[in-house]
């Protein structure tokens, strides 16, 4: 085969041609251009004559290019040249030979149907980094040559090698996937490893790291039972991504859990939270909502700084969006945080959750919150299984492209049996002598139709008697007791109008004050106060109940 006729069908080989055509110098302009004629004298006269690339010998140019170059030719691309390179890297190859037997590597690479579609449109076409039988990688382009030849039409397949490149990339990736990895072992090791079950809520939760990008981001949530029945809920998103957000998430949501245990109102906590954000990075911010429930209010109180709105859906599917008060993210400072609260009766289910739930580009964000919605008020089931419908609906797949994190909590409303292990009882006290004895009066008969065992019956009682007994020496009006019982637990819990917040201490032998508290705690399971919304303190202790004696017999 004449190699001289297929150089005229190689790519730019008639591009360059005709450029040297409308650049060569007519010997009448010599020295009328741009170019001193005294110069072009000496270039024809000492210099070598340039041989013309038509009148290269194409084989000697091919056989010397160190990338891979093989021609086929017709409908079965039979061989029709490998250059020295090709045959070093795969071996000879039999000329005249269909490609599918005598050149295995192609088909091997899925190159087979290229050549084809090379060969139909006339259009050249690449593929990128295939790993050859040989080991070594490279980047294959397919140009069809010969359109209308006498040997019919022709692909030249050119290979050049891009190990080094592939495997560069290859190491790359590897890091990427090692720092990701990090990223999501330090994000998940800083998570709860286990939800807290509180006596009254029914809670699931689930996280998502972003896809297959090298970092996560610094989504979390938590669950922290306060006491007395009641229950915090968190969520928060770091701005940012990797390591760095991972480790500042760690760092809030510590610190969340340090001031949940003084039981402050939901916006003295992001107060809190809001100057230690800025000690601990100035350039980090963050998102966060902090509720708390109380099951013997029936709602969610709660505060939020720059998060998404909780949603919460009653037991009829009405689902109501908890938008104010919202103040500014957590480290931007000057802001002055704000409670308040949305209904969560028996049957309710509340969803806290991060933007990559329903945030997406050329998307407005509250048309993903409004998606939310409706998927929220057809979702029933268990709080896990609502969990996993509200994450499928949002289309959330392995490689989103954002860290998702949801929190679904529910007020089951229990009936029956199940209703007779959750009981209220309360009692407005009134000051003087008569109180604490009517207090004892009244425990005493709660705890009895309770069916409580009689040493649990007499440690409430004289649980009730002190913790009355303080209020009413310490205390101002309106005073109340009221006694609370789960599946779980006994709650005792005196109300009144003074700020001031009791402590334990060490009472002198001579002191006929002070032991109160002590007696509580010592006897309790546990005891705490709070600052009641309005002015006022609670003081509470809990007794755990025996497995045996928890239901009423």
């Amino acid at each position: 085969m004449n190699f001289t006729r297929w150089s005229a069908r190689l790519p730019g080989t008639q591009r360059r041609a005709a450029a040297r055509t409308e650049h060569t110098v007519s010997p009448d302009r010599q020295g009328d251009g741009s170019v001193p004629a005294a110069r072009a004298e000496r270039f024809t006269d000492d210099a070598p004559p340039v041989p013309a690339v038509d009148d290269l010998r194409v084989r000697e140019v091919l056989d010397r290019v160190p990338s891979l170059v093989a021609l086929v030719h017709g409908p079965e691309h039979r061989v029709a040249y490998v250059n020295d390179a090709y045959a070093a890297a795969f071996g000879v190859r039999p000329v005249g030979a269909p490609a599918r037997g005598a050149l295995p590597e192609l088909d091997r690479l899925g190159l087979l149907p290229l050549l084809d579609q090379v060969l139909r449109s006339g259009r050249p076409r690449t593929v990128k980094s295939r790993k050859a039988p040989d080991g070594r990688s490279y980047t294959f382009t397919c140009t069809p040559v010969g359109q209308g030849d006498a040997h019919g039409p022709g692909v030249l397949v050119f290979a050049a090698d891009v190990t080094d490149h592939a495997e560069a990339a290859e190491r790359l990736r590897a890091s990427e996937r090692r720092q990701r990895e990090t990223a999501v072992t330090l994000q998940r090791s800083l998570l709860p490893q286990e939800l807290e079950e509180p006596d009254d809520l029914r809670i699931a939760a689930v996280y998502h790291p972003g896809g297959t990008e090298a970092a996560v981001g610094g989504d979390w949530y938590d669950v922290i039972t306060l006491g007395g029945g009641r229950t915090a809920l968190v969520i928060g998103d770091v701005m940012g991504r990797g390591v760095r957000a991972a480790a500042v998430m760690g760092q809030l949501r510590t610190a969340v859990r340090a001031y949940a245990r003084l039981d402050l109102p939901p916006h003295e906590v992001l107060q809190l939270l809001d100057g230690l954000a800025t000690e601990i990075d100035a350039n980090q911010i963050a998102t966060c909502a902090y509720a708390i429930h109380d099951p013997n209010e029936g709602r969610l109180v709660y505060a939020s700084a720059g998060h998404l709105p909780i949603l919460v859906r009653d037991e009829n599917g009405t689902v109501q969006r908890a938008d104010e008060p919202t103040g500014p993210p957590l480290g931007t400072g000057g802001w002055m945080h704000a409670s308040g609260s949305i209904t969560l009766g028996p049957g309710s289910t509340a969803v806290l959750y991060t933007d990559g739930l329903v945030e997406r580009r050329n998307e407005d964000l509250d048309e993903g919150i409004a998606a939310l919605e409706r998927a929220l008020a057809g979702a029933t089931g268990t709080p896990q299984v609502v969990c996993d419908r509200l994450v499928r609906s949002a289309g959330v797949t392995p490689d989103h492209d954002d860290d998702v994190a949801v929190l679904v909590l529910q007020h089951p409303a229990r009936k029956g049996p199940e209703g007779e292990l959750f009981r209220n009882a309360a009692l407005e006290l009134l000051g003087g002598v008569e109180a604490a004895p009517r207090a004892r009066a009244f425990a005493s008969g709660v705890l009895t139709s309770w069916r409580f065992p009689a040493d649990l019956h007499d440690l409430g009682v004289l649980a009730t008697s002190e913790l009355v007994a303080n209020s009413l020496q310490h205390g101002t009006p309106p005073m109340r007791l009221r006694l609370r019982r789960t599946d779980r637990r006994l709650i005792i819990e005196v109300t009144d109008g003074d700020d001031h917040l009791p402590r334990r201490r060490r009472a002198e032998p001579v002191d006929e004050s002070g032991r109160g508290i002590a007696i509580v705690a010592t006897i309790a399971s546990n005891w705490g106060c709070r600052r009641t919304p309005g002015g006022g303190k609670a003081v509470w202790c809990e007794f755990a109940l025996p497995r045996a004696g928890g239901s009423p017999g």
